[in-house]
């Protein structure tokens, strides 16, 4: 077993201060959760086409795509990999799979910041500690205020209602196992940076436009160059 004291934080040669005055912008990471079929993906991508007419350098993160390759279940990793492998780092839904899945994107969801992109992140992340702990990581690879989390409040019936990928009806039936806000338990954030009311008559574009206004605020997108 590799000891933690092998392991050396190698320092970069380009800081990044640097890249972010060379991007014109400051790293962040938003962190969109709510219970599936919230509307946390439509506003999120509605932001990212916001920021891109300001010209800023971004990257989205959305739960359902990353599940396709970093944080892959066993069933397709199994395809390439073999049972053994896929058994080991393949994720499902369980709740330590979901600790899991959480921690590798808010860990990439780091990174990106450190190179100064505006990185957007979609996930269900139903447990307050899992989204604590990527808190924890990205302030502690930057700064206090780099890691902003939107809770899109969405009542559950609505979002049942909307069902796009019909997961609700599946769930109800027994067919999906651990799904938030049915078989599984969904901790809203008590202090969210930024609290969006799902359902309410506002387009994703106008609730883009809120979030946006914050990221102003902050300073995050009012450096020199943006909005040219």
């Amino acid at each position: 077993m590799t000891d933690r004291s092998d392991i050396v934080w190698h320092d970069q040669t380009v800081t990044r201060d640097e890249r972010e005055q060379r991007l014109g912008q400051k790293g962040a990471v938003v962190w969109f959760t709510g219970l599936s079929g919230c509307g946390k993906s439509t506003v999120a991508n509605e932001l990212d086409r916001l920021l891109g007419t300001r010209g800023c350098a971004t990257m989205l993160l959305d739960g359902d795509n990353i599940r396709h390759g970093l944080c892959a279940p066993p069933s397709v990793l199994a395809e390439e990999h073999g049972d053994v492998f896929a058994g080991r780092f393949g994720l499902g839904f369980a709740e330590v799979d979901r600790e899991e899945n959480i921690r590798r994107v808010g860990s990439v969801a780091a990174l990106m910041a450190s190179a100064g992109l505006i990185t957007l992140t979609a996930f269900v992340s139903p447990y307050r500690r899992d989204r604590d702990r990527v808190r924890g990581i990205i302030e502690r690879s930057g700064a206090v205020g780099d890691f902003l989390e939107v809770f899109v409040d969405t009542p559950l019936a609505i979002c049942e209602q909307r069902d796009p990928k019909g997961l609700y009806k599946k769930a109800r039936s027994g067919e999906i196992k651990n799904f938030t806000g049915i078989s599984d338990p969904y901790e809203s954030p008590q202090h969210p940076e930024i609290h969006l009311r799902g359902g309410d008559d506002r387009t994703p574009a106008e609730q883009a436009a809120e979030v946006l206004k914050v990221l102003e605020m902050k300073k995050i997108v009012s450096l020199a160059g943006l909005g040219s």
